[in-house]
């Protein structure tokens, strides 16, 4: 999440989170234009799970 949020500042795109778009401990994060659901916030992800929420929002993992 913190690094979503730093590449949103140096890219100049809108990020934000919203908890209450999700089940459970999840929620839903915007970049842009783009849209992905995360896992909870505390709660490491894998490497999968990470190429595809970088793959809904549109850019590159090694970005982040």
């Amino acid at each position: 999440m913190r690094r979503l949020r730093n590449l949103a500042r140096r890219k100049n795109l809108r990020y934000w989170f919203v908890p209450a778009k999700g089940k459970s401990s999840h929620g839903t994060v915007y970049l842009g234009e783009a849209f992905t659901v995360v896992k909870g916030r505390n709660k490491e992800i894998g490497t999968g799970l990470l190429h595809a929420m970088c793959k809904d929002l549109g850019i590159d993992p090694r970005e982040l």
